[in-house]
Order: structure tokens, then sequence, then C-alpha cells
């Protein structure tokens, strides 16, 4: 059930007033910030930061995963294989204090929060069952971690199956608890994994699963079709859930699939009962990565698109990154692209202190105004909440360079953190094969 991954895709919005882009491209009407440092952390393997957070006291911090036992990476481990890492910066930028959490098998963490006792929760997945990873039920579990606000844990609840089950998002919900965005291998379970037992999908499934504060299972509940489901990013409503990603199936629990993979939008109540699901994009391949709330009410969706038809009304080329705002009902209120005509892929959203979005992804564009260092280059853009593309900047060399979050701290700059391989240009350092990237901008 394994998917591709979108590596060579596109990154962030071309938005409008109403539910469809009059194809008239966006240009930058405000002055990108400069960059005040470009740093790489890392091994002499793999490392890659996926989540950046501002911290309640001024600083932030980076979740990701880490290959390697050497260089910036502390560890007892004498054996090669993937942790989770978890880094803490000050206001000042300084490096606080750092940790891996994860077992002698591969562990990757996706998505990092600030809870609300300054703690931290993190969220991936493990094929650990020992050390810090206390049990595993088959291959990838779903793994998540609560730890104090000095990065010890405090819980950790592990879930899943015989088969692929890997967690990408996670929020706190409004009860104290927490959700937990993932996916399911629906096959491998046998159907297992819904808070009552149903029938079988096959492939991989959204799967939703609610906690209590304590990390305890309140509910799992899983959503899709016959063929690839991923579930990437959730936001909290009112009066449930509303959980993003990417679907190619076209029966089950989808109805209206657009060609190949769609936005796919599952609404859901409190207990995660379905309440409508919808699918938005073309007859190519779309992917939802991100989604987050504004400040009327709404949401804006951001991933990329290769389509130009149906409710994509343009395409610049290969693919572009693609923003939807959707009411609380699942309607469109307006749809835009960016991108130049090669690849470009939003991966993440966030609204900044005075209530626009930051929108991070990669870039492979050189013209309509993007500049390209080498192969992907890391992209950061900002739109308002009208979908205008106010600015955006890359950053790489010459070999591959992602952006995959980023976030605007108290004092009003940005920290955008991903993985880099290049050692030039922009960025002069790397310690291996890949390191993690950070990209402060004021």
């Amino acid at each position: 059930m394994l998917k591709r991954t979108s590596i060579f895709f596109g990154v962030v919005l071309s938005l409008l007033s109403c539910s469809k882009d009059d194809g008239i491209s966006q240009t930058s009407s405000t002055k990108p910030p400069e960059v005040s440092f470009i740093k790489t952390l890392g091994g002499s393997v793999n490392e890659s930061g996926r989540s950046v957070i501002s911290t309640n006291d001024g600083g932030y911090a980076i979740g990701g995963f880490t290959q390697s036992i050497d260089g910036d990476i502390e560890t007892t481990k004498s054996t090669i294989q993937y942790d989770f890492w978890l880094l803490k910066f000050d206001r000042e930028d300084n490096l606080q204090w750092k940790k891996t959490y994860g077992g002698t098998k591969d562990d990757k963490a996706y998505k990092l929060i600030q809870t609300n006792d300054n703690g931290f929760v993190i969220a991936g997945h493990a094929k650990s069952d020992d050390i810090d990873a206390t049990s595993n039920n088959g291959f990838d579990d779903v793994w998540v971690i609560k730890t104090d606000a000095n990065g010890t844990i405090t819980w950790q609840t592990n879930t899943g199956f015989s088969g692929t089950d890997q967690g990408f998002s996670v929020i706190q919900t409004s009860d104290e608890g927490y959700f937990i965005a993932s996916i399911l291998d629906v096959t491998a379970s046998g159907g297992a994994g819904n808070s009552k037992f149903s029938a079988r999908h096959a492939g991989g499934d959204y799967w939703g699963i609610k906690l209590n504060a304590n990390g305890t299972i309140q509910w799992r509940k899983y959503f899709g079709g016959a063929n690839t489901d991923t579930c990437y990013d959730v936001a909290e409503t009112t009066d449930g859930y509303l959980l993003i990603g990417s679907s190619d199936s076209n029966d089950v629990d989808i109805k209206s699939n657009k060609g190949s993979y769609d936005f796919w939008i599952v609404k859901t109540d409190k207990n995660g009962t379905l309440l409508w699901e919808k699918s938005f994009g073309g007859s190519e391949i779309d992917e939802a990565r991100a989604i987050t709330k504004s400040n009327d009410g709404n949401f804006i969706i951001v991933g990329d698109t290769r389509s130009s038809d149906k409710d994509v009304t343009k395409n610049n080329g290969g693919a572009d990154v693609w923003a939807i705002k959707i009411n609380s009902e699942g309607n469109i209120l307006w749809q835009k692209n960016y991108g130049g005509s090669s690849f470009d892929v939003g991966y993440s959203i966030r609204k900044t202190l005075d209530n626009n979005f930051i929108i991070s992804g990669s870039s492979r564009s050189s013209d309509n105004n993007f500049i390209n260092k080498g192969q992907n280059d890391a992209l950061i853009m900002k739109i308002d909440t009208n979908g205008k593309l106010l600015w955006q900047k890359t950053v790489g060399g010459s070999e591959i360079d992602f952006c995959y979050d980023a976030t605007e701290l108290t004092s009003g700059s940005i920290i955008a953190v991903g993985e880099s391989n290049s050692n030039n240009q922009d960025i002069t350092t790397n310690k291996g094969f890949s390191d993690l990237l950070i990209i402060k901008l004021k």
C-alpha cells in the first residue's frame, strides 16, 4: 500500500475571492524578507527537519528524524537506524538541547506541537519495539510521544497492526486530548482499526485516532476506498474534525473522484462519525498536504496539482502549488495555484502574526519569478487571506533541497526547516547525505 513520494511537485498558491481562478499570474507585491542565516545539522548519513514550532518562551523547536550516530547527533547507539529527533532553540537561536527517541529499528517523526503544559508531542511511525519504543504490532506502527518541557518522555502511545500504519500529524484538541492524522494498512489489519469492526477496504485508508490527555486511545476510525488514500493533516472544527490528504479511490466512502489523485477532505463529528466527504482537483494528480484555520472560521488547504481542468483552472507547467479555501461545509470559496514551468510543491501552511499565511515547499522552476539554484530548492512563500501572493523565496544549492515546514516567531522572524543534499551556493556545508536544514528569514 506504500505510495510513491511526491518529490518533484509544486509549491504555493494562486488565489481568488471566488471559486475559480482568473488565470492571471500573481506577482509579489511585498519585498521578501532577507536571509538571516542558513544552517545544516547532521552526521554522516541522513537527517531531515519535518516540523517547526514557535514556543511559548519566544524560541522554537524542530522535530524530524536522524539516521546518523556521529556528527551533531548525540546517541549511545552503535547501529545506524532512524530515530525521532527533537531540538530546542532559544529566542537568540542558541541550541538549548537535542534528544533522540527510538529503538534499534527505523523510527521517523513528522509532526511536532507544543502542548498546553509547555511540553511537546511528537507523532510519526516506528518499527522498533525496544529502548524507547515499548511495543510494535507489525511493520510500521503509529507512534506518539509526549514529553515535558525538557524533552523527557512522560508517556507514549503505539498503535497499529501487521502492515504499514503511519502517523503524519497531530493536534491538541479542545478537550485537552489529541488527534492523530495517520494511514492504516486496512488489508493487513483485516478490517480492524475502527471503534467497531466494519467492512474491510482494500489498500490504505485515512486513519483518525483520538487520544485523551494521557495518551489513552478513545477511538479509532478509518475512511477510504479500494485504492490508496493517504491522510497528511487534520484540523479541529467547532463540531468535529477535518482530515485532509489525497485519494485515487472512487468507491466505498469516496463518491466523486475527479480523476487520479484528488485533494480529499473528510469531515467527522467529535466521535469520528463521517458527516461528509468531498474531492477537489482535476483529471491529473492533486495531493493535499496541510490545512489551517483562517480568522473568518474557514479553512485553507495547500498541496500541489498537475491538473488544469475541473476544479483547477490553470497550470503553469509540471506541477504547481495549489491552495483552496473552503467553508465548514466543504464548499470552495476560492482556489489558486503558484508555480513555474517545472515542478513546484507545497508541504505546509501556517498563519502569521498579521493573519496572513506562510507556505513552505520545494521548487524546480526558474521562471515566473522563481529562481532555481540546481535541482529542488527549498521554497517559502507568503500569501494574504484572499490568496494573493505577497512574496516568494527559494534557497538551495546544486543538489536536492526541500522545505517541509515554516513558522513565524513572536519576533516576526520566520524559521523554515527541511533537508539538504547541497554544499554550495546558498548552502555551504553538507555533513553526510542529507542534512537537517534550518533557514531564518527576517
